[in-house]
């Protein structure tokens, strides 16, 4: 994991669990964490979502002095989970086997992690997400995929520490403008880029 500034904290966890390790965390987990669990189609996603969410209650737990089932989130408009007195400031991001978590006791944090893939038609998609500075700098890059890929996990992650998603239009969310936050792009292990947006006041 990078070095990174003090208002915020970065925790890197792998989400593949046996059978039998998934049962063992899920008991962490509320009864409508359990339900939500349920319904997914696949084991493989089922038990990512068990692992992730357990070790967010573990995490949040450690920070908090208390037990992992005994940490109580309240969820937003967009089903963004949040602790109810916010004493403590949390994102988290997945992408495959990978679940990123950010925290902060200063401000409102937001963190995404993508892995580096071929994309196809990145021009295309760039064009409609990028503001016009950002494809300047986009349109010099020589690899195109990292420079997409830089700039949306920067947009991504500002967008949930706004609390927002992207229900703003991206090529209108500029991280590198946005007023009274800092945002951090960085590799957090080989094949994956992420970003990390803090709120500084």
């Amino acid at each position: 994991m990078p070095r990174v500034p003090d208002e915020f904290e970065l925790v890197l966890v792998r989400l593949e669990a046996s059978a039998e390790e998934a049962r063992a965390l899920q008991s962490l987990l509320s009864p409508s964490e359990r339900r939500r669990a349920e319904r997914f189609f696949f084991e493989r996603h089922r038990r990512r979502y068990i692992v992730a969410r357990a070790h967010l209650r573990k995490l949040l737990g450690a920070r908090l002095g208390v037990a992992p089932d005994a940490v109580a989130l309240v969820y937003g408009k967009n089903g963004k989970p949040r602790l109810a007195d916010e004493r403590l400031r949390f994102s988290v991001s997945h992408c495959g086997d990978v679940a990123l978590f950010a925290f902060s006791r200063k401000g409102d944090v937001g963190v995404d992690i993508e892995a580096m893939r071929p994309i196809r038609s990145v021009d295309s998609i760039a064009a409609h997400i990028l503001s016009r500075r950002e494809l300047r700098a986009y349109a010099a890059a020589r690899d195109k995929v990292l420079a997409f890929l830089r700039f949306w996990t920067r947009k991504e992650a500002l967008a949930k520490g706004l609390g927002d998603g992207l229900s703003v239009a991206p090529e209108k969310l500029e991280p590198s403008r946005a007023p009274g936050w800092r945002v951090h792009s960085f590799f957090p292990l080989p094949g994956f880029i992420a970003a990390v947006a803090c709120h500084t006041g």
